[in-house]
């Protein structure tokens, strides 16, 4: 960013600060659902250092302690309720308020103390640290999550919610020192699970058309997604598989996939059915593996394998579990290999070589493209000697 624009952006960020202390800030938030919109009060627009401290920390939290931020929490939380917002979507609005409130452009300590302000007074227990100049922010967690940095008090898991604005800090070596601004009645754990996605506005949708062979026969889809998927799950760490698998797709790609899905299988046998869905995965979209894709391992959640050019077999995994539960709903079992992850399922009569687990026995279903071309009950070969986990078990209720 040049000094100039730089310098703009602090001039409007101090403006208010500069204005007669009775006005208030229109705050308005475009978010994924629908547009929060509220008249902050001029007592929330603190004066706050660049330069980050324990005690500048301190100091800020009792100015927005003794500030007039009920109707914007309210408000919050409201929307929250209103919306049926998960933690992570609810956190993804209370970023966009901190925005709002102070660029992180401008003030990256200010814009976070916002965010951590916001997240404990609506009852999350999250915690500020500093290593040298960096404000760290982390949140009770106790789901098993990966790729992010934590730190345990007690038994307590705290994981950091901003650890992507210090992507090259590694925080083992120059560890956070908490600091101590315990606020009461904050004591909720943050969850990363997703059990519902916003209905997004029309205005971001697209359509993408597949196609592919099954039985010599071509079978054509023309999906809808919509764009703002990316930006749910931008900095959405690796959470645990019954998690990962789980997320759902927005009402408009289910209604333009699912019901076509059914009709195309409807006259097939179950096993055959699974044999379709299985290579409508494994044969619908381009392969990549992560590494070259994005640089780093990162898993995709059912629609954002649907809306990427390519994919890898952790995401066609998560998409063939998505769609057999949701056609089939039949027992389902995830296999870990220490580079590869596929499934298995349970039918009434086994097929090929049985995966027996807990007194279940199920079928390899093999989601991703591999050299052979397996069919049910097949596993590969650079496989058939390898160990393996059972990382997940899905039980239909």
């Amino acid at each position: 960013m040049s000094r100039l624009k730089h310098l703009l952006l602090s001039l409007v960020f101090l403006f208010p600060f500069l204005s007669a202390k009775t006005q208030s800030k229109e705050l308005r938030v475009d978010f994924f659902t629908a547009i929060f919109e509220i008249q902050v009060d001029s007592t929330l627009l603190i004066r706050f250092p660049s330069q980050v401290s324990d005690v500048a920390l301190h100091d800020g939290y009792e100015q927005l302690n003794t500030a007039n931020f009920h109707p914007l929490l309210d408000s919050l939380l409201f929307y929250k309720k209103q919306h049926e917002l998960n933690d992570w979507l609810y956190y993804q609005l209370v970023r966009r308020v901190a925005q709002e409130l102070c660029p992180k452009e401008v003030n990256y300590a200010a814009y976070t103390l916002y965010k951590w302000f916001i997240l404990v007074k609506s009852g999350y227990d999250a915690r500020l640290a500093l290593s040298h100049q960096k404000i760290i922010f982390y949140v009770f967690n106790d789901e098993d999550i990966e790729d992010i940095p934590f730190f345990m008090i007690g038994d307590k898991k705290y994981m950091c919610l901003n650890y992507h604005d210090y992507a090259r800090v590694d925080l083992n070596d120059d560890p956070p020192v908490p600091v101590n601004m315990n606020v009461a009645n904050a004591d909720q754990a943050f969850s990363y699970k997703v059990t519902r996605m916003p209905d997004f506005k029309p205005a971001q949708d697209i359509e993408k058309k597949l196609e592919f062979v099954y039985d010599r026969k071509a079978y054509h889809f023309s999906i809808k997604l919509n764009t703002n998927i990316r930006a749910v799950f931008a900095n959405y760490p690796g959470v645990d598989f019954e998690s990962y698998f789980n997320i759902p797709m927005t009402r408009e790609t289910y209604s333009s996939l699912i019901p076509l899905l059914k009709k195309n299988v409807a006259r097939m046998s179950e096993k055959k059915g699974v044999d379709y869905l299985m290579r409508f995965t494994r044969y619908a979209f381009l392969y990549e593996n992560d590494q070259e894709n994005f640089g780093k391992e990162r898993r995709m959640s059912p629609q954002e394998t649907l809306m990427s050019a390519y994919s890898d077999c952790d995401d066609r995994a998560a998409l063939f579990f998505y769609l057999v539960k949701e056609i089939y709903n039949l027992p389902m079992i995830a296999l870990l290999y220490p580079t590869h992850i596929t499934m298995a399922v349970e039918f009434s009569k086994p097929v090929g070589e049985p995966i027996v687990y807990k007194g279940k026995v199920y079928s390899l279903c093999e989601p991703t493209p591999e050299l052979e071309d397996l069919g049910i009950g097949q596993i590969s070969a650079q496989l058939k000697n390898i160990p393996y986990r059972i990382v997940y078990q899905y039980e239909p209720h």
